[in-house]
């Protein structure tokens, strides 16, 4: 599926943004919402591990698309920022994992509410999506609602 969001990087300032819907970082949205009520096509946010789910609760319906950056495999608040807008803040949108997406990692962000996933370009994208089936049960509750193999009224 072609996707119709860019990524905008940087702080923004004195940057020409294209006609077309757009991902900017939560920082720079904050500072300047004047410009982007006025862009022309969608706007989306992306949060980096370090930004506060909380202020961005309020706001949550102006955004059809919100990108959660994992800027490297290790670093797991992203996970939790994934559960609290699905979860605290019942955020229905896409939700867009960026960054150091890995397959193994796959499972685990969609269950955390993930439904979008940004694969580089120098990995292999279907391999990646075939991590989405590693797993056929899940031993805890989580945001996607599948219910854990204890509630299930499986036996192992």
């Amino acid at each position: 599926m072609e996707d119709q969001w860019q990524l905008i990087a940087g702080d923004g300032h004195d940057q020409r943004l294209p006609a077309t819907d757009i991902i900017v970082p939560f920082a720079w949205w904050r500072e300047q919402p004047a410009v982007l009520e006025e862009h022309p096509g969608k706007v989306a946010v992306y949060l980096n591990p370090d930004d506060e789910v909380a202020l961005l609760a309020p706001l949550l319906a102006d955004f059809p698309m919100i990108a959660l950056n994992f800027p490297q495999f290790k670093d797991g608040r992203v996970y939790s920022q994934a559960r609290m807008l699905r979860e605290r803040y019942h955020y229905k949108g896409e939700l867009r994992a960026v960054g150091e997406v890995l397959r193994d990692q796959l499972f685990y962000m969609q269950r955390c509410g993930f439904d979008a996933f940004q694969i580089s370009a120098d990995k292999d994208s279907r391999g990646a999506i075939s991590g989405l089936d590693d797993f056929s049960l899940a031993y805890q509750a989580a945001a996607d609602d599948s219910l854990p193999v204890y509630r299930a009224g499986r036996l192992l």
